[in-house]
């Protein structure tokens, strides 16, 4: 056995050093943390030369035997920070009371008010570009930084919803911050060519510089030694080799896919340790306008529309937030190029206890079990081809047309360690540590009760902040 830490987490991504950022404020000089990170540190100039984030592709990691559905797994220091498109929504009031107040789904063990302070926060460590004119969520503060320039149908349908449609908050740069240059709107930002977008690796890398830190590289942990409801310590491979090391607290911030294998390899056995995998849906259309450019806007994604999100026909069918794109797609017609609106319609979905992560038991890898994404998601997406020609009326449209199939992905795994108070349908309590072993943590969106339409890593961060604050 290696020498006994304070703190030991597994990971380095989102979660993680949130988490870590908080712990280190809040405790004093003597603590000792270990990092464990599957993956080693590549450069922002070796992922643009490259044109990938990772060494591993997804199936060095799991198994997914689902032709239609794909999922988003990035083992490197600073996991899916390095990829992710930096959208940084809240989630509404709403979504943490679906069931109270729609009939539909669970309730989170927390409100929105109990995660407001921290949402503030995490803006604040991202310095968030966002809307000046309101929000569709309360909010205690304003945006660090200002917002975004809205395109010209975004103008338009601003004016005519002001109380539904707003600038995206977004974590790429609108001004330059110390380390990070304006956002060039060039849309590659899952590989960001000027490093304009929030990633651990250009903001958040001194935390693992820090002396109480110790960071081990290309170090994949198997499983946690439980023992009478506690955690004795962390198994992990490198090198070749296999070692155990014994920490006081231990957070698994490996993300949705990696936390339940981990759990399920130490031999914990509930219903909701790896159940519940989901994530948004998500489909495409493209608005053709008459005499109306469109792409004028100062980053990829503009506009934010909450025409068809909240309501009472939640309680037959998901809420959906509508993404309005600033990514150049010609229309095929001559001096008509810019003529067009791309946009995105993402659904939330109702977690389901048989779509899970569960372990192959012949080489050990998680497995992905998923069928399709729920009957109430499936009516929104149905009736929304013809609400949204409603909901952006105030366009001059000339036509809307669909994508024929939901994306594969949205890139976000969720829900496979959710909270709640009641250990037997909950893996983690309201300040993400585990019913059943009270010194190890599960953090990241594992925790999710629920899939709310907005994107969830803002709210993934957030919940780190608080259950640091909590310790």
């Amino acid at each position: 056995m290696d020498n006994n830490y304070d703190l030991i987490l597994v990971g380095s991504s989102f979660a993680s050093s949130f988490f870590l950022l908080e712990y280190l404020r809040r405790f004093g000089p003597d603590r000792r943390v270990l990092v464990l990170e599957w993956g080693r540190r590549r450069s922002h100039q070796e992922n643009i030369e490259s044109r990938r984030h990772s060494d591993f592709d997804f199936e060095d990691i799991a198994h997914n035997p689902h032709p239609t559905k794909q999922w988003v797994s990035n083992i490197v220091f600073g996991g899916n920070s390095n990829c992710w498109w930096a959208c940084t929504p809240r989630m509404l009031p709403s979504d943490f009371e679906l069931n109270s107040k729609y009939g539909v789904g669970v309730d989170w063990p927390i409100g929105y008010d109990d995660l407001e302070p921290f949402y503030a926060k995490a803006e604040q460590i991202m310095s968030v570009s966002g809307p000046d004119d309101g929000s569709p969520f309360p909010r205690s503060t304003p945006y660090p930084q200002p917002p975004h320039r809205f395109s010209e149908p975004d103008r338009v349908l601003k004016q005519a919803n002001p109380d539904t449609f707003f600038v995206m908050p977004t974590a790429r740069a609108r001004v330059a911050t110390k380390n990070r240059p304006a956002c060039c709107a060039t849309s590659t930002c899952h590989l960001c060519p000027i490093d304009a977008k929030f990633t651990v690796q250009n903001e958040l890398a001194w935390l693992y510089e820090d002396p109480r830190v110790e960071l081990r590289l290309n170090a994949k942990v198997t499983h946690l030694e439980l023992a009478a409801g506690v955690a004795k310590g962390v198994h992990y491979e490198k090198d070749g080799r296999t070692h155990r090391v014994a920490g006081d607290l231990i957070g698994l911030c490996a993300n949705a896919l990696m936390n339940p294998s981990i759990l399920l390899r130490s031999g914990v056995s509930h219903p909701w340790v790896g159940g519940g995998l989901s994530e948004q849906v998500s489909n495409s259309a493209k608005i053709y306008l008459d005499n109306l450019d469109a792409f004028q806007g100062s980053t990829s994604l503009t506009g934010h529309g909450y025409m068809l999100y909240d309501g009472m026909h939640r309680r037959e069918r998901a809420a959906c937030l509508i993404e309005f794109s600033n990514k150049p797609v010609l229309r095929p017609e001559f001096g008509r190029w810019r003529q067009i609106l791309p946009v995105k319609l993402i659904y939330e979905d109702l977690p389901k206890l048989e779509h899970k992560i569960d372990i192959d038991s012949g080489d050990g890898k998680p497995r992905t079990i998923f069928g399709r994404h729920s009957d109430y998601t499936q009516r929104a997406i149905d009736e929304n081809r013809q609400l949204l020609a409603r909901a952006v009326s105030a366009l001059p449209v000339e036509s809307i047309e669909y994508e024929g199939q939901v994306s594969r992905t949205e890139a976000h795994i969720l829900g496979t360690a959710r909270m709640g108070t009641d250990p037997s349908t909950s893996v983690v309590d309201p300040g993400l540590t585990m019913h059943s072993h009270r010194n190890v943590l599960v953090l990241g969106g594992s925790a999710f009760p629920t899939c709310a339409p907005a994107n969830p890593t803002l709210t993934i961060c957030a919940l780190s902040l608080r259950a640091a604050s909590m310790l």
